[in-house]
């Protein structure tokens, strides 16, 4: 039996309408424009690298400026253009400085790892702010071995220089932080400090707070006892840097009878070429009492008089400040006074000398 066929009656169109097919674009393109092509783009791949490293060219730039300036770069500077006239320093020249010797041992054997730290000055060269016995070991070992390693030190240079008060600080900041500073050049440090008239300290009292603010009020208070020491017998002695605090400040106080004074000059000025250690053996003999140094009489309450006077006048080299004390006259001026032969500045001083009669 055969299956039956279903049929369906559909309606279909006459004619079925078809979207037309689009033709495929095809373009074909020479040689020569896919050589410009590719010419173009590696031309502005090559342009953005070049403004990439010029933009970080510019920034390293003005970070190099900003870091010079603030006195974070080494350069080398020639060490004669090096000076030390603007601030008076925070050292003291013993007779004998052995760890000098050590210093110049160090730097010629090893190098020099901590560069010293100048300000530009007005005109010419630098003013040191740190760095007073690296400076002056370079100079030994230039005098010494010739220019040819030791004519340039390595130096961090200030630029926009701060106000004096803050140059000083520097200058003594280094040193109280190594607890390298003896408390004789602390205290020499706030004498000149003092007398320094582009400062605004009035006195020795002023100095101490401005230049050791973060120090306690004992250890300022060793300072000032130390810088009346200095005034009254400082020119006498050959050692300043060797007196430990104690004995210092025994001196300063028994140093305030004028009598007492004056028989320890006579002392430590009897003891010609002494060491460090019979030096220290006169001061602690006055300190205990010894015939040298009397003891002050009943009543009297007169303290020693450390008078000083300062005044200015004009030279050829500029303004000159004088400082004159007992034992002691101080001239400053903006000159170099080691580079002049040593008999004639010999020769001047002893006319001046004899001058005042």
């Amino acid at each position: 039996m055969s299956k039956k066929r279903r049929v369906f009656d559909i309606d279909l169109p006459d004619e079925i309408e078809t979207a037309p097919v689009p033709k495929k674009a095809f373009s074909r393109r020479g040689p020569m424009a896919s050589a410009i092509s590719e010419n173009a783009d590696a031309l502005q791949s090559r342009k953005d690298a070049a403004e990439t490293i010029r933009a970080e060219n510019d920034a390293l730039a003005h970070e190099f400026v900003a870091l010079r300036d603030a006195g974070h770069v080494i350069v080398e500077v020639p060490l004669d253009e090096v000076k030390t006239t603007m601030l008076v320093r925070d050292r003291l020249v013993s007779v004998e400085d052995m760890e000098l010797d050590e210093l110049v041992t160090s730097i010629r054997d090893l190098g020099m790892s901590n560069p010293i730290r100048v300000v530009k000055r007005p005109g010419d060269g630098h003013e040191l702010v740190q760095g007073y016995r690296r400076l002056a070991a370079y100079r030994r070992l230039r005098d010494a071995e010739g220019e040819g390693t030791w004519g340039r030190i390595p130096a961090l240079v200030l630029v926009d220089a701060e106000d004096m008060s803050g140059l000083y600080r520097r200058m003594l900041d280094e040193n109280i932080v190594r607890k390298d500073l003896s408390f004789a050049e602390m205290a020499h440090a706030a004498q000149v400090y003092a007398a320094d008239p582009s400062t605004d300290a009035s006195d020795i009292s002023a100095a101490v707070a401005a230049l050791f603010q973060s120090a306690p009020y004992s250890k300022r208070s060793y300072i000032r006892s130390f810088a009346q020491l200095m005034d009254l017998i400082g020119d006498k002695l050959m050692y300043p840097t060797q007196l430990p605090r104690a004995l210092g400040v025994a001196v300063a106080r028994a140093l305030k009878v004028e009598e007492a004074t004056q028989g320890l000059r006579r002392d430590l000025s009897a003891h010609e070429g002494r060491t460090a250690e019979e030096e220290l053996s006169v001061l602690q003999r006055f300190v205990d009492g010894a015939p040298s140094a009397p003891a002050p009489k009943v009543g009297t309450t007169k303290r020693a008089a450390a008078t000083k006077t300062t005044f200015h006048i004009k030279s050829a080299a500029g303004q000159v400040k004088c400082t004159a004390a007992q034992g002691r006259l101080e001239i400053r001026v903006d000159r170099d006074f080691s580079s002049i032969d040593r008999q004639r500045l010999e020769a001047a001083i002893a006319e001046l000398v004899e001058g005042l009669g």
